[in-house]
């Protein structure tokens, strides 16, 4: 697992669990509806992913001097998943947080939640199987960084 596979990964992430609001599904809170614009909506969460993913990026870099990880030496396994479970899940769920804070535009909320209850589902395997995350035939963050992009978010759900 490269860190430039978890960089945007954590981005989509980020940006995914922003939207959705992360946090386990068994949380029965929902977003409510604010009185952002849809335009100002997107700016807001973008801006809540543009740090996370910061965050995340920061993450990596202090793993990887805590661990002896040269620049271009991809972690182990082992240390992919500690990755998985003590930079990305805990920064895209802090950033969900934050997005459903923010409240829905009105007329989006069926859309938000599917968005964010998706990427609360993506939350839950990434924390239950971190190794889910290298995985070619499986990403549970794919579904959740589609209907990101497919809102308009153009920072959260971003792959690249």
């Amino acid at each position: 697992m490269s860190k430039r596979f978890f960089v945007p990964f954590a981005a989509v992430l980020a940006s995914a669990l922003l939207v959705a609001g992360c946090g386990s599904s068994d949380d029965d809170s929902t977003g409510t509806t604010g009185a952002l614009t849809k335009q100002q909506f997107i700016a807001k969460a973008d801006a809540i992913c543009k740090q996370g993913n910061k965050e995340i990026e920061e993450g990596f870099e202090s793993f990887d001097e805590q661990n002896g990880i040269p620049k271009n030496q991809e972690p182990s396994k082992a240390q992919g998943k500690e990755i998985v479970e003590t930079v990305i899940v805990p920064s895209i769920h802090s950033q969900a947080e934050g997005i459903r804070a923010l409240g829905f535009p009105s007329g989006d909320e069926d859309e938000l939640s599917a968005m964010l209850d998706s990427l609360d589902e993506a939350v839950e395997e990434a924390e239950e199987d971190p190794e889910a995350l290298f995985a070619a035939k499986s990403d549970p963050f794919a579904k959740p960084n589609e209907l990101a992009q497919e809102y308009g978010l153009k920072t959260c759900g971003d792959e690249e």
